[in-house]
């Protein structure tokens, strides 16, 4: 037999086939059954989550021999003509195509003639928002009062381009993004089908670069499939995808915890040797900082961590705090833009990673704030015990109110239990006006 595309040969044909989309199959099924038909239909979502797959499962539910019916039976001869595009009263247009008033006028002439053997001339009119502004207004009147035989289907990845009037006269039905557990329990249940070991890393990959499209899931399934000789791996799909990888990932990030600049740079050239492109390894970098960040939030989600909890570091979890773990995602989002126009993406993919390895270091901005406000405090109530003979000395009022007087004297007169409960933040600010200030 010849060769058949897993999106082709998974295309569902009934609404319980249609994955990720409950709430559209709930009520096109309960619209059937209860014999509540509309006659214009407005499908709208992503690109590859069933909009059309759902509108040949409505074309062939209306005009099954048993039907109107909720579960077309799949092996009368309606069905079957539908299934292999054939029907002649099941009409896709492809809107991009026909966007002029023409083409409109050609579907109003067509619309007053019967189906030839069918119940339903069902039109189908795929990216509905590249018709022209009078194509729109040319179909207005065929939508709203259209022959008790016509159902319309209309379906678009950009709703917002549909005029109102459209709007108004369909029955809105808006697609979701598929969830990435429900895509990878779908390839593996194709895996087991086809008698393809594969492990669940590799699974949860392809899932996630699908980014909710079931079709965009399994095209690049089928590109792994080829090159992995009945087993699918992580390690085969990163060796020839060119990916960085959640290990190389793991060993830069925890070489940056440990100042080691030369293991890191290390990790840099081992992944540029085997093919991977700056710009994917940024953005890997980043999309691994931001899984950090989440984790620190107290997310534990895979699809949202995009691995499992267990394969991230916890060294760098303990050595990092959210702010600084921000500032890594602010380096390497800034370091994306710059690629571009950069001398040498290298030296700045470099330079930056330079930079992570001195992450532990950084305080932010809020954090020294609130440890001058704790030295103030502190200051100011050393400044309230002190001696008389100590008030006295004092010549000036400014001198007296000034950060540098008042480090000399909180320094000069704290007691032991200062220096046992003072917070280390502040003990490290006290420590470097004790260098530059403290005679």
């Amino acid at each position: 037999m010849q060769y058949e595309v897993t999106a082709t040969r998974r295309r569902p044909k009934t609404f319980d086939e249609l994955a990720g989309q409950e709430f559209v199959s709930a009520t096109l099924t309960s619209s059937l059954e209860s014999g509540r038909i509309a006659h214009a239909y407005l499908f709208s979502g992503p690109r590859g989550c069933g909009k059309t797959s759902a509108a040949r499962i409505l074309a062939r539910s209306l005009n099954c021999e048993k039907g109107p019916t909720a579960k077309p039976c799949g092996v009368c001869g309606s069905c079957q003509e539908i299934g292999r595009g054939a029907s002649m009263d099941v009409i896709e247009i492809d809107g991009a195509s026909n966007t002029s008033v023409n083409d409109v006028r050609q579907i109003k002439d067509e619309v007053l003639f019967p189906p030839n053997s069918t119940r339903y001339k069902v039109y189908i009119i795929d990216e509905v928002h590249m018709l022209s502004n009078s194509a729109f207004n040319a179909l207005l009147k065929t939508i709203e009062e259209p022959p008790p035989y016509i159902v319309f289907i209309f379906a678009t990845t950009e709703i917002h381009k549909v005029p109102a009037t459209i709007k108004s006269r369909c029955q809105q039905f808006a697609f979701r993004l598929i969830p990435i557990e429900t895509i990878a329990e779908i390839l593996k249940k194709i895996c087991m089908e086809m008698d393809i070991e594969v492990e669940d890393e590799a699974l949860f990959w392809i899932a996630r670069e699908s980014t909710g499209s079931l079709r965009d899931a399994y095209t690049l399934f089928d590109q792994v499939v080829s090159f992995s000789d009945g087993r699918i791996s992580a390690s085969v799909i990163k060796e020839k995808l060119g990916l960085v990888g959640v290990d190389s990932l793991n060993a830069l990030s925890i070489a940056c915890v440990e100042n080691d600049i030369a293991k890191a740079f290390g990790v840099i050239h081992e992944r540029l040797e085997a093919g991977v492109s700056i710009e994917q390894f940024t953005i890997d970098l980043a999309g691994f900082y931001h899984s950090l960040l989440l984790i620190k939030a107290g997310i534990t989600k895979e699809s949202l961590l995009q691995n499992s909890l267990e394969r991230f570091p916890e060294k760098v979890l303990e050595t990092l705090n959210g702010s600084q773990i921000e500032r890594a995602l602010e380096l390497l989002l800034e370091l994306y833009r710059n690629i571009r126009y950069s001398l040498s993406p290298r030296f700045e993919l470099e330079s930056v990673v330079s930079k992570l390895c001195m992450l532990d270091k950084w305080v932010s901005p809020l954090e020294l704030r609130a440890t001058i406000a704790q030295v103030r405090s502190a200051l100011t109530a050393s400044t309230s015990v002190q001696a008389p003979t100590q008030q006295k000395a004092a010549s000036s009022a400014v001198e007296e109110n000034s950060l540098s007087a008042g480090f000399k004297r909180y320094i000069a007169n704290r007691s032991p239990q200062q220096e046992q409960t003072i917070h280390p933040d502040v003990e490290r600010v006290v420590r470097v006006f004790r260098g530059t200030i403290v005679e």
